[in-house]
């Protein structure tokens, strides 16, 4: 963990604003593409751009340039956060629209929770009320009221297990699909693919980050995690505007709303958690569209649920992928948290052989891995900064191997195991009811768990 402290405020005296310059876009040939602009200091211009590629499915001539505004510019509310975060200026300028108490306060919110783990890695103690000052101009955005569909829904994939779930329960169902992907790879592509889909089939979006950033990233400027997830809800508000479609159905389980430092607001999966959606949510119907609908479809279920369920997919065993390490070359590196606790999360539930094939080797008996299976399982005092389940589930998936007689290695004292009671049986007949799924989504999940998952 770095000492930035001291680099923060020197910073911060050194660069006084950011400010949200402008944005614009363009519609060539059915492809749409937007760039932003942001100002740090008069000293350093950002050029942030997206692409959405042509499809059939977009209704553009349904739209007026106002609508597109609207939503574009708040594409560009959420890109600020990984330029402003460079240098942190208190004061954040939004020239192009209007915003009021309520969205000020909103925006605040996601900055200060969403960068959390950024500034903790960074060591710097922030004041919620002190550390952003927000002033915006006068042009005021209308929300948008064009129909949308409700009988089909987006699914992001990110070539992970939980989309694959999210988007095979769904294909198997009377609701249309239509697959998204942002900044498409190797494994997301192999996904939709094995679905049934194909890319011409999809919602595509290109987000490119200015050089500039990783320029001054390596002159030493901060960094660190942004909320990914809020751009993704954003980009999907956008997908979903120009598909004529109200849903947008994410793979977000409740093993998300854990923090990972116990005990403090700070989790790496903030723009994951129920809080985020629930916020998200009310400012979309408030702000841009009545008609969205953003939730997460696995919300109700757990980590070791999803699990079971994958493994009912073994067409995807060799094609799915979940490591960031590992994520440009298409493999799974084998030596990260997201590796191991994957192998432990399926462990249960998939043959011991088959794992093996999947991540080149029984990561159980990797003991330099102890580490992280200490984070993992809740001996060490911090989780992983990574998406992974909770140590209740970890010890729970552990315990139900270790009663196979087939754990060796990075094994767990049965006191510990003991004092944890986590329990197998009981976490994979968890529902949680705290959660945004329409009705007919919410009967789609639970139909399923009655047959598969008891």
């Amino acid at each position: 963990m770095k000492n930035n402290q001291q680099l923060y405020i020197d910073l911060r005296k050194q660069y006084q604003f950011f400010e949200y310059q402008s944005y614009s876009f363009k519609i060539t040939k059915g492809s749409l593409r937007a760039e932003f602009c942001f100002n740090l200091s008069d000293k350093y211009v950002f050029k942030p751009v997206i692409t959405i590629p042509s499809r059939n499915i977009y209704k553009y001539n349904a739209l007026s340039d106002n609508d597109l505004n609207n939503f574009v510019f708040h594409i560009g509310m959420v890109e600020l956060v990984s330029y402003w975060k460079a240098a942190c200026p208190h004061q954040v300028v939004i020239s192009p629209h209007f915003l009021n108490e309520e969205q000020v306060n909103w925006w605040k919110k996601l900055y200060f929770h969403g960068l959390g783990e950024f500034f903790y890695l960074n060591n710097i103690d922030p004041d919620f009320d002190e550390f952003m000052s927000i002033t915006t101009g006068e042009d005021f955005l209308k929300k948008v009221t064009t129909e949308l569909e409700d009988d089909k829904v987006l699914v992001p994939i990110g070539g992970g297990k939980d989309s694959i779930v999210t988007l095979e329960l769904l294909n198997n169902s009377e609701i249309e699909v239509i697959p998204m992907i942002v900044n498409p790879r190797e494994a997301s592509i192999r996904t939709i693919n094995i679905a049934g889909y194909n890319e011409t089939q999809s919602v595509i979006v290109k987000r490119t980050i200015d050089p500039l950033l990783l320029e001054l990233n390596s002159k030493g400027f901060l960094n660190g995690h942004t909320p990914f997830s809020a751009l993704l809800a954003f980009t999907g508000a956008l997908s979903c505007l120009i598909s004529g479609v109200s849903n947008i159905a994410l793979s977000n389980e409740s093993s998300a709303n854990e923090s990972t430092v116990p005990g403090s607001k700070i989790n790496h999966q903030y723009s994951k958690t129920y809080e985020f959606e629930s916020d998200f949510n009310f400012y979309a119907k408030k702000y841009l569209h009545n008609s969205i609908n953003y939730f997460s479809f696995l919300r109700p279920i757990n980590e070791l649920q999803i699990a079971k369920l994958f493994s009912g997919f073994d067409q995807h065993f060799d094609s799915f992928r979940s490591c960031n390490v590992g994520s440009k070359k298409d493999i799974w590196c084998g030596n990260c948290s997201k590796c191991l606790f994957t192998f432990i999360a399926l462990s249960p539930f998939v043959n011991r052989k088959n794992l093996i094939s999947i991540f080149g080797k029984d990561m159980l008996k990797d003991l330099s891995l102890q580490h992280i299976f200490d984070e993992l399982t809740g001996i060490a005092d911090v989780k992983p900064f990574e998406c992974v389940g909770t140590p209740e589930e970890v010890v729970a998936a552990l315990s139900a191997v270790y009663q196979k007689g087939k754990l060796t290695g990075l094994t767990l004292d049965n006191n510990y195991i003991k004092k944890h009671k986590s329990d197998l049986k009981v976490l994979i007949s968890e529902y949680n009811y705290e959660n945004l799924l329409p009705a007919k989504f919410e009967a789609i999940l639970k139909n399923t768990l009655n047959d598969r998952v008891t």
